[in-house]
């Protein structure tokens, strides 16, 4: 077994909601999971996600929802059997009769890093019995093209080619399927309009079309739902947000609604702080309605510091990945992340193919707090066995022992996981 890291440590005694919110979910499991096969039964869930949590100390919530993730060769390979089983009711979901399987990846195929990725999810596609091939949307792409990474690995990535409404490969492999690990930031690429194969996740969720916005609204509702079957506070479990319409950082058009909504967003987290006895000040994460990478991100704890940002601190927020414009913006309570390992700062990320948690990470950077953004140049990974703890808590330990915390990040991870899943379902409708 690979060495995994502790739980990392809690840097505040605010624990008192946080700790009461774990032995509810420990004490109703059944409740719980009961009520995610409920949940499942009505609505078929993302072929897969990525969740980024914070833990506060006085509550847990998610950040932000991937459905396109990236980040698969940092999960621990001791869980792989797990993810591969997954894949398989993943893509028997998607067709039952599959055989060839495309993989179309990101762009940007110079970084190293993503291709790791990229060839971990072709692994688990192989070992879950189905041909599969990557197939590159990128112009820079245009014969055959042999990767070698740093894992020793090889990645081949293949110009794709229309047939009329079919996708094919130079020597004429046509899948019965295509799965997106591109988040078409920069828009759906034109050899991806109007074929045949089923492609998922759907064409209608990437960043070009997504608004974080409307996934959080209706992860409210998600969160309300479950409140109820354990009788706590959403708040609890439930980052409060705002948004407003159209911004432009560079013209500081927008700017006034912008302060407006931050005021009364702080005022809305200090209620809370107030109720719980929080003595913390509040602040709002400002970022990009759409798109990843960490891109497009500020934090502020007042109206003012939106209306006094300087040139360059404008120009960071107006600019997203692909070279996309911000023009919408999700202003999202700021959930400090009290959690260390070996002194620098951490956040959990879960992963999940189908229904099934996989796995997951700590995202770690020693150069942020607490209230900062941890998905910036800097960051390191290290590998926790989620797949195991998120799934079975022991009852007997404490709840904030290893494996119950990392139940409770399960949990909340698939609240998300419905959450998207009902975005999905709306988009058909």
């Amino acid at each position: 077994m690979n060495q995994l890291s502790p739980v990392p440590h809690l840097t505040t005694a605010l624990q008192g909601p946080l700790r009461q919110l774990e032995t509810t979910m420990l004490e109703k499991q059944d409740h719980i999971e009961a009520w995610f096969r409920e949940q499942w039964a009505a609505i078929p869930p993302p072929f897969y996600a990525s969740v980024d949590l914070r833990n506060a100390g006085f509550k847990v919530a998610p950040v932000d929802t991937n459905l396109f993730p990236a980040g698969f060769n940092n999960l621990n390979p001791d869980f792989h059997a797990l993810a591969v089983q997954a894949m398989q009711l993943a893509l028997e979901r998607v067709c039952p009769t599959a055989r060839k399987i495309l993989l179309v990846p990101e762009k940007h195929t110079r970084n190293r890093f993503y291709l790791e990725n990229v060839a971990t999810l072709r692994d688990f596609i192989e070992q879950a019995g189905y041909q599969v091939r990557v197939g590159a949307v990128s112009s820079e792409i245009t014969d055959r093209q042999v990767e070698e990474l740093p894992s020793g690995r090889e990645l081949v990535l293949e110009p794709i080619r229309r047939d009329g409404d079919k996708l094919t490969l130079d020597d004429g492999f046509t899948p019965c399927a295509v799965l997106l690990n591109n988040d078409l930031s920069g828009g759906v690429p034109a050899v991806l309009k109007d074929i045949e194969h089923q492609i998922v996740p759907p064409l209608s969720l990437g960043w070009d079309n997504r608004l974080k916005s409307d996934h959080f609204q209706v992860y409210g509702e998600v969160a309300r739902e479950f409140a109820d079957v354990l009788d706590i506070d959403p708040w609890l479990v439930d980052p409060l947000f705002r948004n407003c319409g159209e911004i432009n950082f560079k013209t500081r058009e927008g700017e006034d609604c912008l302060a407006r909504n931050v005021a009364a967003l702080l005022l809305d987290i200090k209620a809370k702080y107030d109720e719980y006895g929080i003595d913390a000040k509040p602040y709002c994460v400002v970022k990009a309605d759409a798109g990843t990478y960490g891109m497009g991100i500020m934090t502020v704890d007042s109206p003012e510091a939106v209306q006094s940002l300087n040139r360059k601190q404008r120009k960071g927020m107006a600019s997203r990945k692909e070279g996309g414009e911000v023009s919408q913006v999700i202003i999202q309570e700021g959930v400090p992340t009290l959690e260390q390992l070996n002194g620098a700062t951490a956040e959990p990320v879960v992963y999940m193919v189908d229904r099934f948690v996989i796995g997951g990470f700590y995202r770690v950077h020693g150069a942020k707090g607490a209230e900062d953004n941890l998905n910036a140049p800097g960051a390191s990974f290290e590998r926790l066995a989620f797949a195991e703890s998120c799934n079975t808590p022991h009852q007997e330990l404490a709840p904030d022992a290893e494996p119950n915390r990392f139940y409770a990040y399960g949990v909340i991870a698939r609240l998300a996981l419905i959450a998207a899943a009902r975005e999905i379902q709306s988009t058909k409708a």
